[in-house]
Formats: C-alpha cells, structure tokens, sequence
C-alpha cells in the first residue's frame, strides 16, 4: 500500500514539472552587483577610517584606489571582507570548547573535567 503510495507521488512529481522562469542577468547582476558600493561603505564607516587613520592611510586615498580596481578585483575584495569574521576575538571560541567539553563530560563520553558526574 505504501509502495503503491510512494510511486504514484514519484510519477507525479516526475511527469508535471514546476513552471520555471528564465530571465537575461546584466553583467553587475552576474558579477554580484553591489561590491564596490559596499566597498565604499564600508570605507564610509568611521571605525574603519579611524582604523585607517591608524596606519597612516587617508580615507579619500583609499576611495580612489577603490575607483580604480577592476571589477574582478573590487568582488573579489567584497567576498573577502564578506567572508571575514565580524568579532575576531578568541574569548568566544575558547568558552564554546569548554562548553562542549563540559557536555560531553556530563553525558559520559569523555572523562575530563573531576568536578562532574556522567549522567550514566
């Protein structure tokens, strides 16, 4: 009965495909458009120009040098920065290890921490 169930939903997902929408992409669309608009906001931001500041860089100076990259080169800067972590510091990931580690002493699977009892 199930079987008979599960191929009829099969044929019927196979024989009526869902309608489909194709469309023409403009080459800032397929590049990811926005890259060197987000760029320059981020260059807006006054933490970073004062981080900027910091290293002897002028704000405007990096704008312009922003302008001038080749759109290859401004994607592949936003996916960077994209790709970043946003906190950065190691106090997160050092409280999620023994947060773990504390779990998994308490279920029973390891022995490390002889302040715990295991669960089993």
């Amino acid at each position: 009965m199930i079987r008979r169930l599960i191929a009829t939903v099969l044929v019927i997902c196979i024989a009526a495909p869902l309608p489909s929408q194709a469309a023409m992409l403009a080459t800032d669309q397929a590049l990811g458009a926005g890259g060197r608009a987000r760029v320059t906001q981020l260059l807006e931001r006054a933490d970073v120009q004062a981080r900027l500041a910091q290293y002897g860089v002028n704000a405007q100076d990096a704008k312009a040098r922003v302008a001038a990259l080749s759109d290859d080169e401004v994607a592949r800067l936003a996916s960077t920065i994209e790709s970043l972590p946003a906190g950065g510091d190691i106090i997160g990931a050092v409280v999620l290890v023994f947060l773990v580690l504390l779990l998994t002493d308490i279920l029973g699977f390891t022995k490390i921490f002889p302040f715990t009892k295991p669960i089993r």
